[in-house]
Formats: structure tokens, sequence, C-alpha cells
């Protein structure tokens, strides 16, 4: 399983908000909502994150393998 604890903590250090997210960068609420439920998400969108954020994806995602959860 893929997860996103790491996206939110990195928002936070780099003073990113979810509403400049939507406003600035004109993500949408739904992917928010996708990442904040630990689903799905596409690579762009990988990807515009790590370029908003000017991280690696390390910083945003881990993968937690399901049989040790």
């Amino acid at each position: 399983m893929i997860t996103y604890d790491k996206l939110w903590k990195t928002m936070k250090e780099r003073g990113v908000s979810q509403y400049t997210l939507i406003k600035e960068y004109h993500i949408s609420p739904g992917q928010i909502t996708r990442l904040k439920r630990n689903e799905s998400v596409s690579t762009h969108t990988i990807e515009m994150f790590c370029r908003i954020l000017k991280c690696n994806v390390e910083d945003i995602m881990t993968y937690k393998d399901d049989e040790n959860n």
C-alpha cells in the first residue's frame, strides 16, 4: 500500500497549504481528498506535487507492505 503521510509533513515544512494548492496551483480538491485517503493517483499528480514542493518522491509517499500492517 502506498501512503501519503509524508506529503502533509513536507507541505507543512515548505509552508504550502491545501488552500494554496487549490488556488495557486489549480490542484483539484478531489485529488487532495484521494491523497488524504491514500487512494491511487497518477504519476503525473505525484510529479506535480514534487515540482510544487521542490522535493523528491520519497518526501511525499511511502510503500508499506499490507502484510505487515
